[in-house]
């Protein structure tokens, strides 16, 4: 369920970025992890269901939601609904993403890899009700879902409380079609 920020907040991206981060860090390890699990469950589910063939995910940090899994999200994740390839993201000096096979660390595929993939898995700070996501502000992503072709699923994992009803949002904003939450689970959003 959405909730709503106070309209000081809401009108800035920083704002929002910051309430929610320092929300994050008094999160206790008991809670991180427990919300990792249900992260775990949820996407799990998702992949067993979809069946894509290629994944686009990330290693969660710090207290993102998933961030303190038995093993790593995308070892969880290549483990899962028919074994997928799992791609994750390189930082380019440019703030672009190249990205790897995850069995590869040394390998790389090229930014414009991130378009083979059947559904992507991103990190957010915050999404809203339309599918506006919040990162932390490098701009990454964006440049990346730019080169992803319409109607492949882009997932962000959030923590409860980390979907809102709005967010300030800019031209280049790639929506997401989905958050899982720990307790709301799967959440798809309107296209």
């Amino acid at each position: 369920m959405p909730v709503d920020l106070p309209a000081e907040l809401a009108a800035s991206k920083a704002a929002v970025r910051s309430a929610l981060l320092t929300a994050r860090r008094e999160r206790t390890a008991d809670q991180l992890a427990d919300a990792s699990r249900r992260i775990v469950v949820h996407l799990s589910d998702l992949v067993r269901t979809t069946q894509p063939a290629v994944i686009a995910a990330y290693e969660p940090f710090g207290t993102e939601p998933g961030v303190h899994l038995d093993g790593s999200l995308p070892a969880v994740l290549a483990t899962t609904g028919g074994a997928p390839r799992v791609l994750l993201p390189v930082l380019m000096s440019d703030n672009d993403l190249d990205w790897r096979d995850w069995t590869d660390p040394g390998g790389r595929l090229g930014p414009a890899a991130i378009a083979e993939a059947d559904l992507i898995v991103v990190p957010a700070v915050a999404v809203d009700r339309t599918g506006t996501r919040l990162g932390r502000g490098g701009g990454s992503y964006d440049r990346a879902l730019a080169r992803v072709p319409a109607g492949t699923p882009i997932v962000a994992l959030l923590h409860d409380g980390e979907l809102v009803h709005s967010l300030p949002a800019q031209p280049h904003d790639r929506r997401v079609t989905a958050v899982v939450t720990p307790l709301g689970g799967m959440i798809p959003l309107p296209r």
